[in-house]
């Protein structure tokens, strides 16, 4: 509990992330963070992705760091609330089997994957496959589920509605962020995007956000159908093109809640769910701070909608 509060220093916190905002060029900004706890590899000339994605592994080691200090249920808590990293490799790979070879230049970039440690559920297996087909085979047979197709969609959509499902069980106090997060996607899949997702991954969806909602004709009917769990997330929010406007809410409930557990006294994995939510919401804002910068910057007293709307 003491070592999950004393994380609290590893975030720039508003001040920081405002300097970072304010810096005017994006090596002004590197220059800022190389004194900070996001100081690993931000170095000059890196690019705004480059940097971004220094600021993420540096809060995946932070998690690593944590997770090691847990007993069991503390570390699956903390392995649950972390799937996106093994999510985001999951798709940097896919990407690579599905381009075509004999196209020269079709092979996509990508860095290398983030080291996930202990937090690993499916990697290393993932890792090894070599076509999109197996790569799904390997999903089916593992805790992420089939994903109900072999295309970068469906198994993107795929993990992440099986995320939010896993985090749900999981970790009883990030249940409302689960179903909120997992109500976001769909809205933009099904209501923006206009793409059916696979069956099977609707109805691992519908075991959250309830049958109704998943059979939703409208934004609207989908919305007066979740459950309160998720429904908050949408309230005000009439028209699905202004979602992003919940992606911003939905961090800032992250926030609030993770120093809410972080301020229990009692033992057991609360306090490591709050150091885990108040980290992620920082290495968040702080990724859309360097996309300001690399702008042109602006106030330092930006209020955080600003931030928010960046990304």
């Amino acid at each position: 509990m003491t070592r999950a509060r004393a994380l609290r220093t590893r975030c720039l916190g508003a001040a920081g992330i405002g300097e970072v905002a304010a810096a005017g060029t994006l090596d002004a900004a590197l220059r800022y963070l190389a004194n900070t706890p996001y100081r690993h590899d931000v170095g000059p000339g890196a690019t705004v992705a480059g940097a971004q994605r220094a600021v993420s592994a540096t809060l995946l080691w932070h998690l690593r760091v944590l997770a090691g200090w847990q007993p069991a249920t503390g570390a699956d808590a903390i392995r649950a609330l972390a799937s996106g990293f093994e999510l985001s490799n999951t798709e940097h790979h896919l990407r690579t089997l599905a381009a075509d070879p004999r196209r020269p230049g079709s092979t996509p970039l990508h860095p290398p994957p983030y080291r996930l440690g202990a937090l690993a559920t499916a990697w290393t297996r993932l890792a090894r496959t070599r076509t999109p087909s197996e790569l799904r085979a390997t999903l089916a047979a593992s805790v992420w589920g089939d994903p109900g197709g072999d295309s970068p969609a469906a198994v993107a959509t795929g993990m992440r509605v099986s995320a939010a499902l896993r985090l749900a069980i999981a970790v009883p106090d990030a249940a409302r962020w689960a179903a909120a997060r997992l109500a976001l996607l769909f809205c933009r899949e099904v209501f923006v995007i206009g793409r059916r997702m696979p069956d099977v991954t609707v109805r691992r969806a519908a075991r959250l956000l309830g049958p109704r909602a998943i059979a939703a004709g409208s934004y609207a009917d989908f919305r007066q159908a979740l459950p309160t769990t998720a429904r908050w997330l949408l309230d005000d929010i009439d028209e699905a093109t202004d979602l992003w406007r919940a992606e911003a809410r939905w961090w800032d409930a992250v926030e609030r809640d993770g120093r809410e557990l972080l301020r229990r006294s009692h033992f057991g994995p609360q306090p490591a769910v709050g150091a885990v939510a108040v980290l992620s919401v920082d290495a968040w804002r702080t990724r859309g701070a360097l996309e300001l910068a690399a702008r042109g910057g602006g106030p330092a007293n930006w209020p955080a909608e600003v931030l928010d709307a960046s990304r």
